[in-house]
């Protein structure tokens, strides 16, 4: 069969193949209802399929997002990135994911492959754009929106949560069940010391902690963001003379490492230590015992996020705290604290 071409829908249809350019791109010109149905009725008829490269090409403009992230094996990001593919879907956008490694030459390596695809928007999990990436994004005019991470010095639109708040809450919440402190597992020494989620869930734990008279000296361990590796720290840490009654984390995925090194150490959990993570990923319900966390709502994060890169009006604000939106964290309390 030849293939079906735009002359060939505005033939059926009886009008121009500008007129089809119009309805199919939605724009640049407006098109009455009648013309439109008949447009859309030659199209469904035929089996036309538009040439989504040669659009690019014309416009230098795609349906495509890109979007970067640290590792998306670990669940909170993996979890996020679904978010943003399913928001972008409503959208009729479709998402292109990178995942940067926490290495900065990774993420240049994906912003030139997304930008040079077309990629007009972008989605980015970043701990801090280089110069290098930044003019990347500058040369292209790429739209860009932050999600989950704000680095310091970076001025582009962000959705984040309230990382100092919810960690406050999950140590106040430790504290009040009578543990004398709570050690905190933060991240690990390339963790940037602003901006950075893990940076103030730290910095939460270390609000809660003053607040309650208690010193946080010496109870701050410097633990890689994976269940593998924290678990090490954690069979290290909790098979030692001064083992904590009580842990917060700074990501589920540690506090999943931490509860299989007590497993294996016979430290029951909560009786004799308390635990609790932050980002309530969907393995939090079924550790044993369930996980308390702190939680965010991440699809109405990544909504907001496809959103903010899609619509340019949403995007201009003036000061840096109104280009900011932040949403609120709350505390999903299961049994892995003492409660229940």
């Amino acid at each position: 069969m030849a293939k079906v071409t735009r002359d060939d829908v505005a033939r059926l249809a009886g009008t121009s193949t500008a007129v089809v350019s119009y309805v199919i791109n939605n724009g640049p010109r407006p098109v009455a209802p009648a013309t439109r149905e008949r447009v859309l009725a030659a199209i469904k008829e035929l089996g036309y399929r538009p040439d989504r490269v040669a659009q690019a090409m014309a416009s230098r403009r795609t349906d495509l997002i890109g979007m970067i992230v640290p590792d998306a094996r670990q669940p909170f990001f993996a979890e996020m990135a679904h978010a943003v593919e399913q928001a972008a879907a409503e959208r009729g956008k479709m998402v292109l994911v990178g995942n940067s490694d926490y290495r900065r030459e990774r993420e240049v390596h994906y912003l030139r492959a997304f930008l040079g695809m077309r990629v007009a928007d972008l989605v980015l999990i970043s701990q801090g754009l280089t110069e290098q990436a930044a003019q990347e994004i500058e040369a292209w005019e790429a739209r860009v929106v932050l999600l989950h991470e704000r680095p310091e010095g970076v001025d582009d639109v962000a959705v984040v949560t309230d990382d100092i708040g919810g960690a406050q809450l999950a140590t106040r919440h430790l504290l009040e069940h009578g543990n004398a402190y709570v050690t905190c597992f933060g991240g690990p020494d390339t963790t940037p010391p602003v901006g950075d989620p893990v940076t103030d869930h730290v910095e939460g734990w270390r609000r809660a902690m003053v607040e309650s008279g208690r010193s946080v000296e010496g109870r701050l361990v410097k633990a890689p963001f994976n269940r593998y590796e924290a678990y090490q720290v954690a069979l290290e840490l909790l098979s030692g003379p001064d083992r904590p009654p009580a842990i917060f984390c700074a990501t589920d995925d540690q506090a999943i490492g931490v509860l299989r090194a007590a497993r294996e150490l016979r430290i029951d959990v909560p009786r004799e230590l308390a635990v609790a993570g932050f980002d309530d990923v969907k393995e939090a319900h079924l550790t044993d015992p369930p996980l308390t966390t702190v939680s965010s709502d991440r699809p109405a994060m990544a909504r907001a996020a496809v959103d903010l890169v899609l619509d340019e009006g949403l995007r201009l604000a003036g000061s840096r705290r109104e280009r900011v939106r932040q949403f609120p964290s709350g505390l999903v309390i299961r049994r892995s604290c003492g409660c229940g």
